[in-house]
């Protein structure tokens, strides 16, 4: 950022993923990291404002909010602390919580001032002095009554062409993370951070002073997705990779204790529940690449609920709570019912992570709830009831051609499994019957009078189409069961429907989804992954929305799509 073509400032917003340290990956902060420098060969003085307002603390406007200013035990860092007077607990208005406490922090230095008060005093006590009066508005009050702002000034002196830092650092400290329904019922579940750390300025003063080890350990993880992205795909493969890294890490927390640890996902932009199965399916590949212990520990509450007889369906739970951080499950088995779909997403994902870590004790030990799902998808996968999938804004349909195959993939991966914990006879069944699906539903789901031949929405409807994203199971776990033949004539297929970015979801509406594109694009021939990776990276660069990395987008426009 160029100040008046003579102080040059680059700030570094940097949320740190750190997949295989948990005592890191569990603190909930982020660091600002401000570097200022002379670029016109003069020395300046300069001063450094940066504030938070108490609207952090509730998506409830109207919610009287308290605060303090102190310094950490060994008065290193400064920090303003504040939170909603009345803790909501285990509560989210528009998304926002409502309880627990934010920390704005920096170092606590000779040349540092705060000021607490209504954005404008404070705001314009800086502007006028280029410094702020170190005092403490004790007036608590609602976030829209003169807006309470939490700032800090920082004089830097006369700065030259060397380079200049401030660290910031801003974060949420909730004790108590989640409510959980497991063994024991609803149960109160900490954050993780809390074993490690016995006050939560012990956790902000280790995060605040380990910036420039996770600054590094940031740089190597990035640099490893880059290469690894880069070989894989090229340039732009990296542009959708390093964007939605951490953007896929950002909706879950770490909980639990280090004996019993858990990963909870919230389902971000749409309804907020708590441990969506079909949501952890898409997520799940970057685990498996990162570490995938951690799947293990999405799947674990999942198991925990519905081994313990909180659920009262033969078929996998949706998700674990309709609001974040509600995981208190559905006893009464009225959720978001997609029965084929999450018992396929939970047996391909239970192999998945077992595969990676030569888990099979895991496999043997949730082995009956796994048998009982896969019994379900030999009565109902080959011939799908009028249900929802995942993709559950397009609608109800019966006889979908793609949901079909992801439960015909899912009993050839209990097959696996079975063979693993040494039942060789359902290995034997469950096989038999998956390669005898399969033959049938390449009869029911190919147009094979089109040009070119490919898959259809739905059995018989030779006229649609439809991205074919669950053929990635077959080569994730490398099952070998659907025919090489089906993957080229998708691969032929998918160019002849190309719009400016991406190709539709299916044929009932332009919008498509990039999650289930990249999912088709790993599995296809090396000119179709080419053609899907640069119209999503020509989506991501050109897209007139201003909103975060999106998987939901106009095909043909590049438009962010909000579904009511």
């Amino acid at each position: 950022m160029d100040v008046g073509g003579e102080i040059s400032m680059n700030i570094t917003f940097l949320s740190p993923i750190t997949p295989t340290d948990m005592t890191r990956q569990s603190l909930p902060f982020s660091y600002v990291d401000v570097v200022v420098y002379a670029t016109d060969g003069s020395d300046h003085d300069v001063q450094l404002y940066a504030d938070i307002t108490a609207e952090w603390a509730s998506g409830d406007r109207s919610a009287v909010v308290e605060w303090e200013y102190g310094v950490t035990p060994n008065e290193t860092i400064a920090y303003h602390q504040f939170y909603r007077q009345t803790q909501l607990l285990w509560s989210e208005i528009t998304d926002q919580t409502e309880y627990g406490s934010w920390y704005w922090a920096t170092d606590n230095a000779a040349n540092l001032t705060f000021q607490i008060g209504s954005d404008t005093d404070v705001r314009g006590a800086f502007t006028t002095s280029g410094r702020l009066a170190n005092t403490n508005d004790t007036n608590f009050r609602a976030i829209n009554d003169d807006q309470p702002t939490f700032a800090f000034a920082v004089d830097l002196g006369s700065v030259e062409t060397a380079p200049v830092s401030t660290l910031f650092t801003i974060g949420l400290a909730q004790e108590q993370a989640i409510q959980f329904d497991g063994a024991n019922g609803d149960v109160s579940v900490p954050s993780l951070w809390t074993s490690y750390y016995a006050t939560e300025l012990d956790a902000l003063e280790f995060f605040h002073t380990d910036y420039a080890t996770a600054a590094g350990l940031a740089t190597t993880f990035d640099n490893k997705i880059a290469s690894d992205s880069n070989a894989a795909g090229g340039a732009d493969y990296v542009i959708l990779t390093s964007l939605a890294a951490r953007q896929a890490f950002g909706a879950t927390q770490l909980c639990g204790t280090p004996d019993t640890p858990y990963l909870f996902l919230k389902e971000i932009s749409s309804d907020g529940n708590v441990q969506t199965v079909d949501v952890i399916f898409p997520f799940h590949p970057i685990l498996i690449y990162t570490n995938p212990k951690l799947l293990k520990l999405l799947l674990d509450p999942l198991f925990t609920n519905q081994e313990t007889g909180q659920w009262p369906n033969t078929y996998s739970i949706h998700d674990l709570g309709a609001h974040y951080p509600n995981a208190t499950g559905h006893s009464d088995g009225n959720d978001e019912q997609q029965p084929l779909e999450e018992c396929g997403n939970m047996l391909i994902m239970t192999l998945a992570y077992a595969q990676r870590e030569g888990d099979t004790t895991y496999l043997s030990q949730h082995y009956n709830i796994l048998n009982q799902w896969t019994q379900y998808l030999v009565e109902e996968a080959l011939i799908p009831a009028d249900q929802i999938s995942t993709d559950d804004f397009a609608g109800t349909l019966a006889n979908q051609t793609n949901l079909a195959i992801k439960g015909i993939i899912g009993i050839q991966a209990m097959s696996v499994i079975a063979n693993l914990t040494g039942n060789a006879a359902d290995a034997a069944n469950y096989s038999s019957i998956a390669h005898d699906y399969i033959t049938q539903w390449q009869t029911l789901g190919i147009a094979m009078d089109a040009d070119p031949p490919h898959t259809t929405l739905a059995y018989g409807m030779n006229d649609t189409h439809g991205l074919l994203y669950n053929l990635y199971s077959d080569k994730e776990l490398g099952l070998g069961l659907v025919p090489q033949s089906v993957y080229d004539m998708q691969s032929n297929f998918y160019p002849t429907v190309m719009e400016e970015y991406g190709v539709p979801l299916d044929t009932r509406h332009d919008y498509t989804k990039s999650d289930w594109e990249i999912f088709v694009a790993a599995v296809a021939s090396a000119n179709t992954t080419s053609m899907f990776i640069s119209r999503i990276a020509a989506f991501i660069n050109q897209t007139p929305s201003n909103r975060a990395l999106t998987d939901l987008y106009g095909a043909s426009t590049g438009e962010s799509v909000t579904l009511s």
